[in-house]
């Protein structure tokens, strides 16, 4: 837990974490609301594992971290030590909130925003929700008929919760991505894939590339690999060998110049991941993961694919003869390629979340 408490008096409190497919949509927000309300505090609050202990301490944001860690999956023993942690945690807040009141709070999900909405509903703090997949997680569904306004990324998570003040706007995207992208056709040699595993890795799809890089990348010698492996998964793999043009690394910070620069994309398919392949005109290969609360990354590659802007792989056995097939047919084939990318979508959600906040609170 962070030692100094932020200025919370009248700040608008972001929160929502874990993964980026929280923290993003939370960043994404406070972007605009710094844009759109210069002299307001505005403030994050997280928790002390997941992507925001390692992006909130370099961003320049005030934020508050606390110990606070997720339930599924855990034995009884660890899911009541969690438990007393998210007690402790909200404890803590309300004891704050009650001397500094914040304006209001925005949850985008994940356990970081627990104990920050669940505070904001018991002191009766105004508090709205954005949910970015296709089905809402436990804690969404929790504090959702109390918020003022639940932002939903996709018109299927509406009727999922019932009773509360729902409206469809998209998922938040990063304000590098509000700009016009080089069309996928622009494209020139050396052509890019980009590998994306999610903030945090994915062993399955890291092993896979690399079993089969070296012989895509030698018999094509118009092709280079961007591969995000994840922070943990890259100190795991940096020593493999691995063809000359495979680039291995922990971390993209610059994603949208990443996008812009790949023909094509394949990865795991989290709300932010989908929504910035949107507002990029990218097509993907998504590849699920198979053990995502409520198979939401599973919903959001089939929305993908419905669009015919994705080709949906399950994980599931043979992944890499699968994968080979996939990636030999677009490598080879700039007609498919483009068949999958579409114009830049123009991302609205920020903006039209933030109007929507101030409107409720006017």
């Amino acid at each position: 837990m962070r030692d100094a408490t932020p200025n919370f008096q009248d700040a608008l409190v972001l929160t929502g974490g874990g993964t980026g497919g929280h923290f993003f949509p939370a960043l994404a927000l406070a972007e605009g609301a710094r844009a759109r309300w210069s002299d307001r505090p505005i403030t994050f609050v997280g928790a002390s594992r997941g992507i925001e202990a390692r992006e909130l301490p370099v961003s320049g944001w005030p934020y508050l971290l606390l110990d606070v860690e997720g339930f599924l999956g855990r034995s009884p023993l660890r899911a009541a030590r969690s438990a007393w942690k998210l007690w402790r945690a909200v404890a803590r807040l309300k004891r704050d909130w009650r001397r500094a009141r914040p304006w209001a709070v925005i949850g985008t999900g994940g356990y970081g925003a627990a104990p920050a909405l669940l505070a904001a509903r018991s002191l009766g703090i105004p508090y709205f929700l954005h949910e970015s997949n296709a089905a809402p997680g436990a804690l969404v569904k929790l504090v959702a008929p109390k918020a003022r306004r639940v932002w939903c990324g996709m018109e299927a998570v509406r009727p999922l919760l019932p009773g509360a003040d729902c409206r469809v706007v998209g998922t938040p995207v990063r304000t590098t991505f509000l700009r016009g992208f080089q069309p996928v056709a622009a494209l020139t040699a050396p052509f890019r894939l980009l590998a994306l595993g999610g903030s945090g890795g994915a062993r399955a799809l890291n092993e896979a590339l690399l079993d089969l890089a070296p012989t895509l990348l030698e018999g094509r010698p118009d092709w280079e690999l961007l591969h995000q492996a994840g922070a943990t998964e890259w100190e795991r793999l940096k020593g493999r060998p691995r063809h000359p043009r495979h680039t291995l690394v922990p971390f993209i910070a610059r994603m949208d110049e990443a996008m812009e620069a790949a023909s094509l994309v394949m990865g795991r398919s989290g709300a932010s991941t989908c929504a910035e392949l949107k507002a990029a005109g990218r097509g993907a290969i998504l590849i699920p993961l198979p053990t995502s609360a409520n198979d939401h990354q599973r919903q959001n590659a089939v929305a993908q694919a419905a669009e015919g802007r994705a080709l949906l792989l399950e994980q599931g056995p043979d992944l890499v003869l699968r994968l080979e097939a996939a990636l030999r047919s677009l490598l080879d084939d700039p007609a498919a390629r483009l068949a999958l990318s579409r114009e830049a979508e123009p991302n609205l959600a920020v903006q039209l979340c933030l109007e929507d906040l101030q409107s409720c609170l006017a």
